[in-house]
């Protein structure tokens, strides 16, 4: 698998066609021992997942533009925060979360598609 990048929200960073899956803290781990590229624009998110991952998730807020071809491990809170609220590790973990694989795919992966002529037919 190639390098993967840690994101903390579920988010569609460019057209295209997508699969997406839940995964289990286990997976998670795995897929994130040997190379990975930290999105991740909180600190209390990065201390959060540094700890549940074992590895340390540096704060990196940058603009992440997903290709074909490439994964992004999806930390997803089960809650939405007032806005503006920056969460403490705590108030994290009392919300509760899940992780997700969200990899770009090519269009040819798909056995049925519509084309946008029949989507957008009156």
């Amino acid at each position: 698998m190639k390098k993967v990048t840690i994101l903390n929200t579920s988010i569609l960073t460019n057209y295209g066609y997508f699969r997406y899956q839940r995964i289990g803290l286990d997976w998670a781990k795995a897929i994130v021992q040997d190379e990975f590229e930290s999105a991740v624009g909180h600190q209390s998110t990065c201390d959060v997942l540094s700890a549940l991952l074992e590895i340390n998730v540096p704060l990196n807020r940058q603009m992440y533009k997903q290709e074909v071809g490439d994964t992004a491990l999806v930390f997803k809170l089960n809650g939405r925060p007032e806005e503006g609220k920056i969460l403490t590790v705590e108030e994290i973990e009392q919300m509760g979360y899940e992780f997700g694989l969200l990899t770009r795919v090519n269009l040819s992966d798909f056995t049925t598609t519509v084309s946008s002529d029949e989507y957008f037919k009156d």
